[in-house]
């Protein structure tokens, strides 16, 4: 919801960009706007697991009379869920049944704080929920999370494991703008590349932030954008503090 976000296909600022490194990138990158699946009813369920298992099965991937999906080695396609909140487990749980239609053996692991930081710290997982919070200024943080320098570095916020030339080479074109314009055109083409990559599961979106608060502060009539400005901008009201004392 910022102008940072790629949607539609790539202008001539973006092509500019991308096209040096169109030999490393997805060719939908290039020529198609990026969707998400859409999933709302049973006839889209059935469309989105038959495509699943077209390309499950164009990779090398065969469901036994088991009904479990086995590589050409007789291996099993399995994989672990690691959460630290059993609140995600109610999301997590409808894709794994979904998965497991498709023969794929899936678990489910819930642990305390201490375990997952150490777990998460040496990409010791197969899937997790993940975030990365951006600004609109966005810059050198872009390395930590998606650069090929901090795969393999314990600790960092690239949690996907990616390395790819491609996508080092929009960070730096994104850290190097010159100006605003650049800089949005540089966002875009990186944001295009993860997309089309398909490095992530997208889960939710929602379009507003929930805060509870004592009715006891004024704020500006104008907002920050895609923020609610609280607490840095909001100030104390002593008439309305008085209405709720």
């Amino acid at each position: 919801n910022s102008e940072l976000a790629a949607t539609g296909t790539p202008d001539d600022a973006e092509l500019a960009i991308l096209e040096p490194l169109k030999d490393k990138l997805p060719p939908e990158v290039f020529t198609t706007e990026y969707t998400n699946p859409v999933y709302g009813s049973q006839k889209n369920k059935r469309a989105n697991l038959r495509a699943a298992a077209k390309l499950l099965q164009e990779s090398g991937w065969t469901v036994d009379a088991k009904q479990v999906l086995r590589n050409a080695q007789g291996e099993a396609f399995s994989v672990e869920f690691l959460l630290v909140l059993p609140l995600f487990e109610r999301i997590v749980l409808p894709y794994v049944q979904q998965l497991k239609l498709l023969g794929i053996q899936t678990t489910v692991r819930t642990v305390d704080d201490s375990q997952y930081t150490r777990r998460t710290q040496t990409f010791d997982f197969d899937i997790i929920v993940g975030s990365w919070g951006q600004s609109l200024s966005p810059g050198n943080e872009q390395r930590d999370f998606w650069g090929s320098a901090s795969a393999q570095r314990n600790g960092s916020r690239n949690l996907i494991g990616i390395e790819n030339e491609a996508i080092d080479q929009l960070i730096d074109k994104v850290i190097f703008a010159r100006d605003r314009a650049e800089l949005v055109a540089a966002t875009k083409a990186l944001d295009r590349a993860l997309l089309w990559s398909h490095y992530v599961v997208p889960m939710w979106h929602i379009p507003y932030q929930r805060v509870a608060y004592w009715n006891r502060f004024g704020k500006p009539g104008i907002q920050p954008d895609h923020s609610i400005g609280f607490p840095s901008v909001w100030w104390f009201d002593e008439a309305k503090a008085a209405k709720v004392k």
